[in-house]
């Protein structure tokens, strides 16, 4: 094999690693499951791979994946990390196993970490 093969092969090996990594302090949705089998429940699971600076970790503001400080996670303090959208309002699980974000209308959505 001519080397000008072997350097296209290393540059496109480079290009495809380049191009599949994420900007430091962001996130993208990897994987998204919804269950609705359940009456007036949905159940949904989500990975997401985030980029974080020092200090940061993957967590949730305004309903997506984003990075945040990483002592929220280790405290527990979900709602410190802003997850509900705007005019919702944010609250801890008794547990601190997650947190509920109710909407005006009174609708509840629980998010629990695992």
């Amino acid at each position: 094999m001519s080397s000008t093969f072997w350097a296209f092969m290393i540059l496109a090996s480079l290009l495809i690693a380049y191009c599949s990594q994420l900007a430091a302090g962001t996130c993208e949705i990897v994987t998204l499951d919804r269950d609705s089998s359940q009456p007036r429940r949905t159940i949904a699971r989500q990975t997401a791979r985030c980029a974080c600076r020092k200090g940061q970790i993957a967590g949730t503001t305004r309903a997506r994946p984003a990075c945040v400080d990483a002592r929220i996670i280790k405290t527990k303090q979900w709602c410190d990390m802003l997850p509900c959208l705007e005019g919702e309002g944010c609250d801890l699980l008794i547990n601190r196993s997650g947190w509920t974000c109710t909407q005006p209308g009174g609708r509840i959505k629980t998010t629990t970490v695992s």
